[in-house]
């Protein structure tokens, strides 16, 4: 039986919506993480520091769009029974958007800049609406005692499917032409020129071809709502009178309430590590592309890891704990992060910047080595409060209007998602230090954390009104 009370699917079916985020994530790994963001910055924008303030702003606009629809799409959604259609719309909006960024050259050419963000602003649009659709799911198709371990599936295949992603744009497209190992092509393969960064530019058709492959177990396996007899236009409007109806019942909600405010605040945090982690590398230690897709796979590897033992403790422990252990983890593992720096380690230690600690190429300097390892535990505590933080949602929505409060989490995802890039731009640009950007964000994890120890892990009634 599910957290809804309904007949839980069977395993093709969770399974096969678990492997939706194998389609759709690696599109934030490589794209907005690990390979496509840090080349914005460093090579068409031109400047570490500019570029990151660049796309911190264009992260706050498409957070304020995402955060004033996503509440409704959900308690429409809700009124019209099915989700699969609803997500099959915004797929066929990423996969083509997602390939333009094939056209985003050096030095603002091709598209152009504020073209490349506008199509970064409508992907990430598309893409947490997805979300909002296909978590909404999570509660009706998972058994009751597999549901951590569900969501923890599901978001380590993501991770796990954009490492096999970057090993091949490493193997491929990044190595070949730069070292003389005998298993590495002699060029780049299918003719892509790295002198005009296309084994940059390639992330953006090749997560798009891989988003519209393995979209397709979803559609086809996972089993969706039943239509109900609301026409489209009465779905609107009751969705929306739903919506209100939610609102005016907000003291009955008070413990999701809490909750929403607090994973506001901590998600936040979370999303503006990840999204900058990159570019602060980028900018920080100089690392070039093939230093960020190992850097990538690595910590992709680690986050998948992360996943699969958050879930276990989900289940075991329950969501709260989960997070809790997420958040803080997450907050002093920032605090040493950015304590890192080519001259200087955990803020008082010098060291002589260049000075290599052993023979590889890559990640020679004990500061980048250190960067390069706490990474790998933030890979794992993010995604154990990204996976958890959906399953704690799933236990404490009332069964009926689970799709609205999956958009109301997408809210609560978005509603200030412009804030943490708005700090992150701010104190960049203000300071002048990339150190300083990503340092503001231990102020959102403390206060998220301190929020979720007073939210009860509880499912909510839906009151009579």
């Amino acid at each position: 039986m599910s957290i809804s009370g309904q007949p839980a699917a069977a395993p093709l079916g969770y399974r096969s919506w678990a492997v939706f985020e194998w389609a759709r994530n690696p599109y934030v790994i490589l794209v907005t993480i690990y390979i496509f963001a840090p080349y914005f910055s460093t090579t068409i924008v031109g400047d570490p520091v500019k570029g990151q303030g660049l796309l911190g702003y264009t992260n706050a606009v498409s957070g304020f769009l995402i955060a004033l629809l996503a509440p409704f799409l959900g308690a429409i959604a809700d009124k019209s029974g099915r989700r699969k259609p609803w997500i099959l719309v915004f797929v066929a909006i990423m996969i083509p958007a997602i390939y333009l960024l094939w056209f985003a050259k050096k030095d603002g050419g091709g598209i152009g800049i504020y073209p490349t963000l506008g199509l970064i602003i409508l992907i990430a649009i598309m893409f947490e609406f997805s979300a909002v659709f296909h978590n909404a799911m999570l509660p009706s198709i998972a058994p009751r005692s597999k549901v951590g371990s569900i969501s923890g599936l599901a978001l380590a295949l993501g991770n796990i499917g954009g490492l096999l992603l970057m090993v091949f744009v490493l193997y491929a497209f990044a190595l070949p032409g730069t070292v003389d190992w005998f298993f590495i092509p002699e060029a780049p393969l299918f003719g892509l020129d790295q002198e005009a960064e296309e084994h940059n530019r390639i992330v953006g058709p090749m997560t798009a071809i891989w988003l519209l492959v393995f979209s397709l177990p979803l559609f086809l396996f996972t089993p969706d709502g039943k239509n109900t007899t609301f026409t489209v236009k009465q779905a609107v409007s009751q969705g929306l009178r739903e919506v209100w109806t939610t609102v005016r019942a907000v003291s009955h909600y008070s413990n999701v309430a809490l909750y929403l405010i607090a994973r506001m605040i901590f998600n936040d945090g979370l999303v503006g590590i990840l999204v900058f982690s990159g570019v602060y590398a980028a900018g920080t230690f100089g690392w070039d592309a093939i230093s960020l897709l190992i850097f990538g796979i690595v910590t992709s590897l680690s986050a998948a890891v992360g996943a699969v033992v958050g879930g276990v403790v989900d289940d075991r422990f329950g969501s709260k704990v989960a997070v809790l252990i997420a958040i803080g983890g997450t907050a002093l593992l920032l605090v040493i992060g950015v304590s890192l720096q080519p001259d200087s380690i955990l803020y008082l230690i010098d060291v002589t910047p260049g000075v290599a600690v052993w023979s590889s190429p890559y990640f020679k300097t004990l500061p980048e080595v250190l960067y390069f390892l706490n990474t790998q535990l933030f890979g794992m505590f993010i995604t154990v409060g990204f996976a958890s933080a959906r399953t704690m949602m799933a236990r404490i929505s009332p069964p009926e209007l689970v799709t609205q409060f999956f958009g109301l989490y997408a809210l609560s995802g978005t509603a200030t998602a412009f804030m943490a890039p708005l700090l992150v731009g701010f104190f960049t640009d203000f300071f002048e230090s990339q150190r300083a950007g990503l340092a503001s964000l231990i102020g959102l994890l403390v206060v998220g954390f301190v929020m979720m120890i007073f939210v009860k892990e509880e499912q909510a009634t839906k009151p009579d009104i």
